[in-house]
């Protein structure tokens, strides 16, 4: 209720995307995510009919209300971006983003994501509630379908899959490195984490920092990108200690306030 799916639709509109949406719940199979193989009569063959997996933005809404097993075919997707049905694999589009939500692990009706999952989304984002005068807007203002119906693309996907190549290309020199190693390292160390960053974290880290220098404008990435990244990468991937006694943010700053940029 706080506008993360339209947040999405919003975004899909801007950058010129197709997309879909799932709605986990605990009968949700497989084969609703990425599609069936139906037999064509008049042909006799079989005749694969996809799934809304195969949309350019793909919104899995409540996903830990999925069981496990259709939790992997999500998993399938965003590792490899493809799908197997019936033994064939099928190459998803480009650029192929999901956008996942999830409920409250002491809910009931949820499964907990395994942390092989979690490692593959980039960032967890914190919308939280909005402020009184943000608020008072939203009741003020015009129908939130009225709203999307207005938005225009403001990019093509392929100017968006070359945005993301030259993002790739940005330069992150060996002290920046270092700098980011070390983070990810006292992950690995604290006491206060039992699980730290893998290595993919450790890439996405670097990759989501090129994109704030590129945003920034710049054409290398700086300490401050690094910092500006490393709480929403990190925060979902991270699995502290039963002896911890502070929020998973809270340690991930001050793994920032303690490591110093070289």
């Amino acid at each position: 209720g706080v506008g993360k799916t339209t947040l999405a639709r919003a975004l899909a509109i801007s950058l010129g995307l197709t997309t879909r949406r799932v709605q986990f719940t605990s009968d949700l199979l497989p084969t609703d995510l990425t599609g069936v193989s139906v037999l064509n009569r008049d042909e006799g063959r079989f005749v694969f009919q996809p799934g809304p997996l195969f949309a350019q933005l793909v919104l899995a809404d409540e996903i830990n209300r999925g069981t496990p097993k259709t939790q992997s075919a999500l998993l399938e997707a965003m590792a490899e971006a493809q799908v197997t049905v019936d033994g064939v694999s099928h190459v998803l589009p480009r650029p192929f983003f999901v956008i996942g939500t999830q409920n409250p692990i002491e809910q009931s009706g949820t499964f907990e994501l395994p942390e092989s999952q979690l490692d593959r989304f980039l960032m967890s984002l914190q919308l939280g509630y909005p402020a009184v005068q943000a608020e008072r807007a939203l009741l003020a203002g015009e129908d939130r379908r009225d709203l999307l119906a207005g938005l225009t693309a403001r990019m093509s996907p392929a100017e968006l899959i070359q945005a993301q190549a030259e993002v790739s290309l940005l330069k992150a020199g060996e002290a920046l490195l270092d700098y980011l190693l070390a983070l990810v390292g006292a992950t690995r160390s604290d006491p206060r984490i039992r699980v730290g960053l893998s290595p993919r974290a450790a890439r996405g880290l670097l990759q989501a920092a090129r994109a704030h220098a590129y945003l920034a404008g710049r054409h290398f990435v700086i300490p401050e990108d690094v910092q500006a990244v490393f709480v929403p990468v990190a925060r979902h991937r991270v699995v502290l200690s039963q002896e911890s006694r502070e929020g998973t943010t809270q340690v991930l700053q001050a793994l920032l306030q303690a490591i110093p940029a070289l």
